[in-house]
């Protein structure tokens, strides 16, 4: 197996398997900092409301919502996942979108458990977007709009996961996951906006053009779920029935973390068995 990265993370074993709520006053605090007399960006806030200038993003379908079931019973901890991610993603090794760490049950049985952006329905990030770059698509993605970011971080804090990063420098490394891990599929992220996983989404929408379906056909599927050696990660549409995730969801118990946030992510955990 190959040398772990050491990564640090904000979540703690109460977070994965208690789904705690540490993370609400942020979410709270956040917005009123983007629309209240002492926010820099209030009055542009709302002036982008009254004239109406959403921005124009394309949806790929209103018939989907993609989600990702992670299995922690099945999940060795390899962080293959991690690896090709920073690969066809072009991700800063110190920055990772997909995280792996060592916890343990109630009863002491080691588990690996791993995260990527979890894609909220009701998304904190969104709600306290000042610039609205970032938005939940048609189809259940929570994406960011690079062009309209202006670095304020404000979703950053509101993330309950910590799932998002913030640029500071302008990135010329070399990316030490290419090629061994993938190649890059998409174009590095400007110096000064908060990045995060996207479930590969250039490889979903080209997918889906090109008559392909995500979570069955690889070229459509995120390079994490397809990277797994254990079949850890399973990728599809709830919405259809008949997909392995919805199968999943109906046939096991899940949890999601921090749910009662009421923030709905699109990624369910199968928990880990407690040992004998």
């Amino acid at each position: 197996m190959p040398k772990k990265t050491k990564i640090e993370v904000n979540l703690t074993r109460r977070d994965v398997l208690t789904v705690a709520a540490a993370a609400v006053g942020s979410a709270v605090v956040a917005p009123l900092l983007t629309t209240g007399p002492l926010s820099p960006f209030g009055a542009l806030k709302q002036g982008q409301l009254s004239a109406s200038t959403e921005p124009e993003h394309e949806n790929i379908s209103r018939t989907h919502h993609w989600i990702m079931v992670i299995d922690l019973d099945k999940c060795i901890g390899c962080e293959y996942c991690l690896r090709s991610c920073c690969a066809v993603n072009d991700v800063a090794e110190d920055k990772p979108w997909n995280i792996v760490v060592e916890e343990r049950t109630s009863a002491g049985t080691t588990f690996y458990f791993s995260r990527p952006c979890l894609h909220c329905q009701d998304a904190p990030c969104v709600e306290v977007c000042p610039v609205k770059a970032t938005y939940v698509r048609e189809d259940g993605l929570v994406m960011m709009d690079y062009d309209r970011c202006i670095g304020c971080r404000y979703c950053e804090i509101a993330c309950p996961y910590d799932a998002r990063k913030f640029n500071w420098e302008k990135r010329n490394d070399e990316n030490p996951y290419v090629p061994t891990w993938g190649i890059p599929e998409v174009e590095r992220r400007p110096r000064g906006v908060v990045e995060k996983c996207t479930f590969c989404v250039h490889r979903i929408d080209q997918g889906i053009r090109l008559g392909l379906e995500p979570g069955v056909d690889l070229d459509a599927t995120p390079a994490c779920v397809n990277i797994c050696p254990v079949g850890a990660r399973s990728f599809g549409d709830v919405l259809n029935p008949d997909s392995q995730v919805s199968q999943l969801i109906a046939n096991n118990p899940t949890i999601r973390l921090r749910d009662e946030l009421g923030t709905e992510s699109s990624v369910y955990y199968l928990p880990p068995k407690e040992g004998l």
